[in-house]
Formats: C-alpha cells, sequence, structure tokens
C-alpha cells in the first residue's frame, strides 16, 4: 500500500471519530499555544527592558551605596554615599559629563484632604539633563532653591492628575509628610521604568529632602540613596567606572571590600535579561509538560483504536496487507493527531502573542524559533507516542483478530 493510501484511510478513520480525535489532540494544542505565547511575551518583556533602559540615556551610570551582595542580605539601604561623593565626581572625574545625587523615599503627599503615599525625589537641576527628563509646565529646581532650602516641588504628570484632578496645579500648596511645598512645575510624561511609573512622583531640593522631611541619619555628611552620573560618551563608561570607583575608594578609605557599586546599564539589563530568560525558559519549560501528556494522551487512544479495530485489522492482513502497511498506518494516524494538534495550537498561540502586544506595553512577537520548536516537537512526540500502538497493531495474529468479536 502506497503512502498517499495510507494518508487516506488515517484522515477518514480519524475523522469518523471526531470528538475523540478532537479530544486527543487537545494536550498539543494547550502545550503548542502556551510554549509560543510564554516565549513570545517572554522576548517581549527583555525588549521592552532594554528599551526603558535606552530611555534612560545612552551613557548613564548608577552609583548605589553598598555592594549588590550586602544589598541582598538586608532590606535597609546602606548610608555609605552621601552628598560630598557626587560632589567629588563631578569635579574630578574628567569622563563624568553630569552627575544627579539622589534621596527618595516613599512619603504621603496631601492635597484638600487627598492623601496619596508616592515616591519624593530629593534631587538637584542636573537630574534633568542626566535622566533625559523635561518640564511640561513651570520650572525644576534651581542651585538657589537648593541652597536656601526652599520649600518647592516639581510633580509628575500622573501625580499632578491626582491630586489635582485636572485642575492646574502650578502655584498651589501641598503638603509632603506635614511640610507645606508650592508647586512650581508638572514634568513631561516620561512612562514607566522595570514597572516603576516615573510619572508618578514628586521632585524636591535635596537639601530640602534632608533637612525638613526625612532628616539626616548619616555622620559623614547629607546621605543619599544612589548617584546618577552620565559619561561623555558611550566609549568612555569604562573609564567613567574605573575613575569614580578609584575615587570612592580613596574617599572612603577602602582596603578590602568595596561599600559601594558601579551599574551601567549594560549591567543591569544583563541582570534584568538573565532574570526574565530564567522567568520564560521555567515557564516554557512547564507549558512543554502538556506536550507529554498530550503524547501519552495520543498512545493511550491510539491503543484503545487498536483494541476496536482488531478485526479491521486481521481482514486488511488476510487480503495481503504487512505488517509494515499496518505500522505506517497507525504511525500516520498518530502524526497527523499530533501534527493537527500542533497547527491549531500555532495558531492560538500566536494570536494570544499578537492580542497581549496590541493591548499592553509589552514589545511581544512571534518568535519563529518557538513555532518550529514546537511544531517540531509536537510531532516527534506523536511519533515517539505512536510507536507502541503501531506495532502493538502491525504484530496482530489475523486469524485471532478475525476470531475476535
Amino acid at each position: 500500500m502506497d503512502t498517499v493510501e495510507s494518508i487516506r484511510m488515517a484522515v477518514k478513520t480519524l475523522t469518523a471519530n471526531k470528538l475523540r480525535s478532537s479530544l486527543t489532540m487537545l494536550g498539543m494544542i494547550i502545550g503548542n499555544a502556551s510554549v509560543i505565547a510564554v516565549i513570545g511575551i517572554g522576548q517581549g518583556a527583555q525588549r521592552l527592558a532594554a528599551e526603558q533602559f535606552e530611555a534612560l540615556g545612552p551613557n548613564v551610570l548608577f552609583v548605589v551605596p553598598g555592594t549588590r551582595q550586602a544589598r541582598n542580605r538586608t532590606f535597609e539601604i546602606p548610608k555609605t554615599l552621601v552628598l560630598a561623593d557626587a560632589e567629588a565626581i563631578a569635579a574630578q572625574v574628567p569622563s563624568v559629563k553630569g552627575v544627579a545625587p539622589q534621596l527618595q523615599s516613599q512619603l504621603t503627599i496631601t492635597y484638600r484632604g487627598r492623601n496619596i503615599t508616592n515616591l519624593v525625589v530629593g534631587t538637584t537641576p542636573q537630574f534633568l539633563p542626566v535622566r533625559s527628563f523635561d518640564v511640561a509646565r513651570g520650572r525644576f529646581i534651581t542651585n538657589l532653591d537648593i541652597e536656601r532650602n526652599n520649600q518647592v516641588v516639581i510633580l509628575g504628570p500622573d501625580l499632578a492628575t491626582s491630586l489635582f484632578r485636572g485642575a492646574n496645579p502650578i502655584g498651589q500648596t501641598i503638603r509632603i509628610k506635614n511640610v507645606a511645598f508650592n508647586v512650581i512645575g508638572v514634568m513631561r510624561p516620561k512612562g514607566a521604568f522595570l514597572g516603576s511609573n516615573q510619572d508618578d512622583v514628586a521632585y524636591v531640593p535635596i537639601s530640602t529632602m534632608a533637612n525638613r522631611v526625612v532628616g539626616r541619619t548619616s555622620p559623614y555628611g547629607l546621605e543619599l540613596t544612589f548617584i546618577s552620573v552620565s559619561a561623555q560618551n558611550p566609549e568612555s563608561i569604562g573609564a567613567a567606572v574605573f575613575q569614580i570607583s578609584n575615587l570612592l575608594r580613596q574617599r572612603h578609605k577602602i582596603t578590602n571590600e568595596d561599600d559601594f557599586a558601579v551599574d551601567t546599564q549594560k549591567d543591569i539589563l544583563s541582570i534584568v535579561g538573565t532574570i526574565t530568560g530564567a522567568l520564560t525558559l521555567m515557564l516554557a519549560a512547564i507549558a512543554g509538560i502538556s506536550l507529554l501528556v498530550g503524547g501519552i494522551g495520543i498512545m493511550n487512544i491510539m491503543l484503545v483504536s487498536v483494541t476496536e479495530r482488531t478485526q479491521e485489522i486481521g481482514l486488511r492482513k488476510a487480503i495481503g496487507a504487512s505488517q509494515q502497511d499496518i505500522l505506517v498506518q497507525f504511525m500516520i494516524e498518530a502524526v497527523i493527531l499530533s501534527a493537527a494538534g500542533g497547527l491549531i495550537g500555532t495558531l492560538i498561540g500566536s494570536g494570544g502573542v499578537l492580542l497581549v502586544a496590541a493591548i499592553t506595553p509589552l514589545k511581544a512577537t512571534i518568535a519563529p524559533v518557538a513555532v518550529a520548536l514546537a511544531v517540531g516537537v509536537s510531532g516527534g512526540i506523536g511519533l515517539f507516542f505512536g510507536v507502541v500502538p503501531a506495532r502493538q497493531a502491525a504484530q496482530l495474529d489475523p486469524i485471532v483478530a478475525l476470531r475476535s468479536n
């Protein structure tokens, strides 16, 4: 019997039991759809993270207090960076273009009975060029505001909307931790960064933040949450990391372990990529289990089919069909079930990826490798699990098969 005839008979047999065939394919459909969707969404998350880092500015570095290991051991931010460190970096590191120290905390902001707990950032005028932010209305912090400890605040656009409900916030007075602040500006929308809404933030002079809001807790000066630094150009990032590290080691009199870390965008993006890649791989592996379950389902149904079609197999052998013919037919049926399930699952998974890309910020895309892998694996699983029932059918004795009821 030729292959075309075997395929025709296999399709006819499967379509005669539509419900059973559909339920058998269900495991393959779910498995393929899950694998394609998980990989597509995972890659979209990595692309979104990369775009958000690029939006920070092309040459931004972050000097953070404590080593990464120390920060992992405690929930408290180490107080090892002070404002004098930021001033020294700006004055003594030639590969640095701008320095923006930041002291930030989650605080209660009040306006006419509306209480909102939001991130409040104490910073300097250099924040705008270093972090690539812009003011939409009003003005930003000036050096005079810092010298005089002025109680002025600039609001992110989302925070301004939450507090003022569409009214003009410029010139209004709000309270931050029961300290009155005059609103002098509203920032231009910036978007989210690694799940944090940068448009829902209040900015105040760093001196006012330290002296009148959160207080000074470091004996070495005005402590900082971290320091944002912009290098002169992409080629000078490595030199900036080296020079900043050497300067801070000298200032902090470090002889053993650093009490700070200098992270580049590439470093942070690598960490984020590792985390999202690991999660994507884990979820894809979990989704792949359903492919295995689907293969077992195919084997079970094919074994039942062999039992039900014993007389048919015996009759075909009696009129000249060889073991090879019977083996090929049942193998083809198993492959058709798994391949059809894989195709339907691919369409559903691809549709899910496109839907996620359309309604969320994730740049999810259909990964050709994931599609090829899912369809190939599903076909291979169908072939693998179809061997046992196909061999059982091929080895039936025709006389015994014809006598069975």
